[in-house]
């Protein structure tokens, strides 16, 4: 049956601009049922976000041969790469079989406690725990103990507004749970839907610059300067390594980190130390950055800028670059200097509610980090859609995705009305053995992944190289 494609792909596609029809290169086999229990599209969304991101890397393909390649995609295997972990990745036990690997204390705890929580006025807030920095910040403004109950019963004493300017003015992360139709209501909310889902900007100019003649794959040749970490950054960075691009992957030492995500987002890239608040390391990073073609970062807006990394100073330090900056609520509005992660957004634009509506009860997360994954993706389709007109009519690009975006392009493709509530907890039978990816690591142990689902003609989607400990490589390309 032919795979009828939704709202997220012809949105995707109008960002795109071309006059011609990329359906028909495109396979999609759609499994017969759902695989999470939510009213969320989320096969589809995510099923049509790597169809886009694939006609993008073949259009970089067409630039580079003159040819284009078909695509498969199966929408069970696409759905399945928003479980992060367990399942989906395995570890190989002293018997020689592939195991679960168990979820850290800390994790659960934080997941426990980062949920909605109903405040004074009835309204429900989350906030969110992750990291010790950002969880300390939290609670100095709730004061109280990192269980459940301690938190719920800290929450219940505030309005949500209230607690949410607190939050915020504690430089903290959290967000109140709003319906959809009354997030779009919010200044945020009318900001961000006044506002394409990918933003590309040009933002200097430059000669064009041809594509390597290197035809291993589309991004084959290119070097990705990638100052992300936790999903949605390092998501797009091992989409693009998936592609072709060289993956530098640079974070501080102190910085702090969920070892598990980096373990299953850092496939196909190599890591190194260096921390820009120190000169000597700066002066390192700027070399880098001179001979990068991507500029890859995860922070608040305009962090970069203040230590000389933000993409006017980019523009300047290798002009044709393509800054891509991945964060939560967009670069504009009332939010746009707040952090944020996946359940914020979830609770911002709705996605939460519509959750808790559908099992009849408070409102609650969906069951994947979804606008983590989808944010990603959709960094590494408008990553290659500006090195196209890079390549074309010259100039430096930014790009910008950020989460509350992806969250209300995923509310955008409509809400299921099958027998949603009837999909397996197990999600593990997905066909984990056809896309498996083996990595023997020094640091991680032997692992079984669930490797790159996108399937192209001439130049298979894969990882290079093995899953690298932080830090392990040299600071150059």
């Amino acid at each position: 049956m032919t795979y009828k494609f939704g709202n997220t792909f012809s949105e995707l596609m109008q960002i795109r601009d071309q006059s011609d029809d990329p359906t028909r290169e495109i396979t999609i086999h759609k499994s017969a049922t759902t695989m999470y229990k939510t009213p969320v599209k989320i096969e589809e969304v995510i099923t049509e976000a790597l169809a886009a991101r694939a006609v993008a890397a073949n259009d970089l393909w067409q630039l580079k041969t003159g040819r284009r390649q078909t695509i498969s995609i199966d929408s069970e295997a696409a759905a399945a790469l928003c479980a992060l972990g367990t399942p989906m990745t395995a570890r190989k036990n002293a018997t020689g079989h592939y195991e679960s690997i168990p979820e850290a204390a800390n994790f659960s705890q934080m997941v426990a406690i980062t949920q909605p929580w109903e405040c004074r006025d009835g309204r429900w807030f989350l906030p969110h725990f992750n990291l010790p920095n950002l969880e300390k910040r939290v609670l100095s403004v709730l004061h109280c103990d990192k269980t459940p109950a301690s938190v719920a019963q800290a929450v219940k004493k505030w309005s949500a507004e209230d607690l949410d300017q607190a939050i915020a003015d504690a430089r903290a992360c959290g967000g109140i749970v709003y319906r959809p139709d009354e997030w779009l209501k919010t200044p945020q909310g009318k900001y961000l839907a006044s506002r394409p889902v990918v933003e590309i900007e040009k933002i200097g100019d430059s000669a064009p610059e041809p594509l390597p003649e290197n035809d291993a794959a589309p991004l084959a040749g290119l070097n990705l300067l990638d100052l992300t970490r936790i999903i949605a950054g390092p998501t797009c960075g091992e989409a693009l390594t998936e592609h072709g691009a060289n993956d530098l992957m640079v974070t501080a030492e102190q910085l702090p980190q969920v070892p598990a995500f980096v373990r299953d987002s850092s496939h196909g890239k190599r890591s190194t130390f260096l921390d820009y608040t120190q000169a000597d390391n700066k002066a390192t990073l700027t070399k880098l950055a001179r001979q990068a073609d991507i500029f890859l970062e995860g922070y608040r807006p305009g962090a970069m800028a203040k230590h000389g990394f933000g993409a006017d100073d980019l523009k300047q330090l290798r002009p044709g670059i393509v800054y891509v900056s991945v964060n939560c609520h967009g670069t504009g509005g009332p939010y746009a200097d707040r952090a944020g992660w996946d359940q914020v957004a979830q609770a911002n634009t709705g996605i939460a509610y519509v959750q808790g509506q559908a099992e009849g009860t408070h409102p609650k997360l969906i069951p994947v980090f979804l606008s983590d994954f989808l944010t990603g993706y959709l960094a590494a389709f408008g990553a290659m859609l500006a090195l196209k007109r890079r390549a074309v009519e010259g100039g430096s690009y930014r790009v910008n995705v950020s989460l509350d975006q992806s969250c209300m392009l995923a509310l955008r493709q409509g809400l299921r009305t099958d027998d949603y509530m009837a999909s397996p907890d197990d999600i593990s039978t997905v066909k984990y053995d056809q896309y498996a990816v083996y990595d023997h690591t020094a640091t991680y142990g032997d692992l079984k992944t669930l490797g790159p689902v996108i399937k192209m003609s001439e130049t298979p989607c894969c990882w290079h190289g093995t899953t690298p400990a932080l830090g392990s490589a040299r600071a150059e390309w």
